[in-house]
């Protein structure tokens, strides 16, 4: 049976395959960690096409920017969770860099239909989340970069 988790590694959320597990191995209770992600469900999609949706959903958040900031939403850390379930649906939860961004009724809209031309994705819903809110920390080093922020 796999195991999938969605992680956070320097804000950048993915699906990746755990460790193959028994139907008699137990699984043990994690040690409780900031961003820790959840374990979810055995996935009937094979690992391959996992990590191929993933990688594919993943370079469409990199193409929706927001007008203000010039990096993509996803290396600015706005991408909290991103769940793909057996029928290929997409659920991604995001947030804003400010509540009152100018573009917070557009940015949704954006991201559902970046994600929704990837290849086998059959639904894409988005959820503007704001716990936790969004901070600098959460970028990755490539918008640092960009925004000259170190």
């Amino acid at each position: 049976m796999r195991w999938l988790k969605l992680c956070a590694k320097r804000n950048r959320c993915f699906l990746e395959a755990v460790e193959e597990m028994t139907m008699n191995d137990v699984p043990q209770p994690l040690e409780e960690k900031p961003n820790q992600p959840d374990i979810a469900a055995p996935s009937a999609l094979p690992p391959e096409e996992i990590d191929r949706l993933t990688d594919d959903i993943i370079a469409a958040l990199k193409t929706v920017y927001d007008p203000e900031i010039p990096s993509d939403i996803y290396e600015l850390g706005l991408i909290y969770r991103v769940d793909i379930d057996d029928a290929r649906n997409v659920a991604i939860d995001m947030t804003l860099t400010a509540p009152g961004c100018p573009v917070a009724g557009e940015m949704p809209g954006w991201v559902e239909n970046a994600v929704s031309l990837v290849a086998g994705v059959q639904s894409v819903k988005v959820s503007m989340v704001f716990d936790p809110p969004w901070d600098q920390s959460r970028m990755s080093d490539e918008a640092r970069v960009a925004l000259d922020m170190w």
